[in-house]
């Protein structure tokens, strides 16, 4: 009688192929995630940046973009790894309560006032605190974001010291939107409205808005990195985020940054070792 092979034999000859090619399978890509504001990302900044630095570290990012105050929420919650806002007041208290390790500057750019080209409050030229007292004398139509960004934040703090807390006009409408949602509705019902300049620049629906303050030294505007701490939120990949830090904070990094650009424009300029 003919002998049949064992059948472990057969299972065996047909798993090894199977595992063997399973064995030569690349590894999953680490994935941290990174709050990080609207800006950046509406921008087209981070779909530069962020293939850079996978090709550098085999590290992936999902980024979240939200206004920098939930984003500093989010990392407080410990729903993030590292955070990438633009708030200096609101990150460092983030870090002195203990739910940052250390921020980090990594780049700037500055804020723009845009507005219709009639600009009928007159608020053409440099000083944004005259733009804002014409714009409120005017009740001109005004958007702001409205939603804890590190832009509303700043526009606030120019409000304020307009000594115009309570008297924006009625012309006023925040949306609780990100950058590009409120440029949009500058565009469809002639505003004004203060935008981050990286923004402005990838914004395609202006229709008849244009810059119409800028320069002013009160409009600079300053972003920074930090890991959450993982003493707070053990299961942060603390490890991840600090390489992600290290990069964007060295010489390739910050070229990176720099070589980002929309019709010759650089949207934002590097200055990790500057402050």
């Amino acid at each position: 009688m003919k002998r049949i092979p064992h059948l472990g034999r057969i299972f065996a000859s047909w798993l090894l192929p199977v595992a063997t090619g399973l064995a030569s399978l690349p590894a999953a890509a680490e994935t941290i995630v990174m709050a990080s504001t609207t800006s950046t990302e509406q921008s087209g900044l981070f779909s530069h940046l962020l293939p850079a630095f996978k090709q550098a570290s085999g590290i992936d990012i999902k980024v979240v973009a939200q206004g920098t105050g939930q984003a500093l929420d989010t990392g407080r919650r410990g729903d993030a790894d590292v955070l990438f806002v633009h708030d200096q007041a609101a990150e460092e208290k983030f870090v002195a309560e203990g739910y940052g390790v250390k921020r980090y500057p990594v780049m700037y750019n500055d804020f723009v006032l845009v507005g219709p080209a009639s600009d009928p409050a007159g608020v053409k030229g440099k000083d944004i605190i005259q733009a804002l007292k014409k714009v409120s004398a005017a009740n001109a139509p005004f958007i702001s974001r409205g939603d804890r960004s590190g832009t509303h934040m700043a526009e606030l703090r120019y409000w304020k010291e307009a000594g115009l807390d309570d008297k924006k006009g009625n012309g006023y409408k925040a949306c609780g939107c990100g950058m590009g949602p409120a440029l949009n509705m500058a565009s469809s019902t002639g505003a004004y409205v203060l935008s981050d300049r990286g923004t402005w620049l990838s914004f395609k629906n202006r229709g008849d808005l244009t810059i119409l303050v800028e320069g002013d030294e009160r409009l600079f505007n300053q972003y920074g990195v930090m890991v959450v701490n993982p003493a707070k939120h053990p299961h942060v990949k603390a490890a991840a985020a600090q390489k992600f830090v290290d990069w964007v904070i060295s010489p390739a990094g910050q070229q990176t940054i720099a070589s980002y650009k929309i019709d010759g424009q650089q949207l934002f300029f590097p200055n990790a070792n500057k402050q």
